[in-house]
């Protein structure tokens, strides 16, 4: 698999973003609000993940979850609105398939939840929709809180 070229001005690099930082992205795409504990607990569960800087600047990041062996998840591919059409999530998604292409054992399940327009971008990577007769599922923003 080739990887695509990052910007000039931009780097990628292997890790997760700062608690802060995730939270920023997360708020600057429209994400479901999470404070800034939970997503430090969240960063520090990561299989893999890689973050696209423009010097002390995120532009976008990209993560892995799972078991490491069955399932794996790939998750939070953000780039941040500004930075979006540069090429950089095809950037981070080369990576992230980097990783899962080395890592994969016998038969797994790789998923990921595309946000609604980017279904096309993911079945670049192989992706496909889920069929009607077999939906994802998932509890609701706010779950479990009161």
């Amino acid at each position: 698999m080739e990887t695509a070229s990052i910007p000039e001005g931009f780097q990628i690099q292997e890790g997760v973003p700062t608690a802060q930082e995730y939270v920023d992205l997360r708020r600057a795409v429209g994400f479901r609000p999470v404070d800034i504990e939970t997503c430090g607990r969240g960063l520090r569960s990561n299989l893999f993940g890689v973050v696209v800087r423009r010097g002390d600047e995120i532009a976008g990041m990209g993560r892995i979850v799972g078991d490491g062996a069955v399932y794996l998840y790939i998750q939070d591919i953000i780039v941040r609105p500004e930075f979006q059409g540069l090429g950089l999530g095809r950037g981070i998604m080369d990576r992230v398939m980097e990783y899962v292409m080395q890592h994969i054992h016998e038969n797994p399940f790789v998923g990921l939840m595309a946000a609604v327009g980017a279904e096309e971008f993911y079945e670049r990577y192989g992706f496909s929709r889920r069929p009607d007769d077999a939906p994802g599922m998932c509890l609701p923003a706010g779950f479990g809180t009161s």
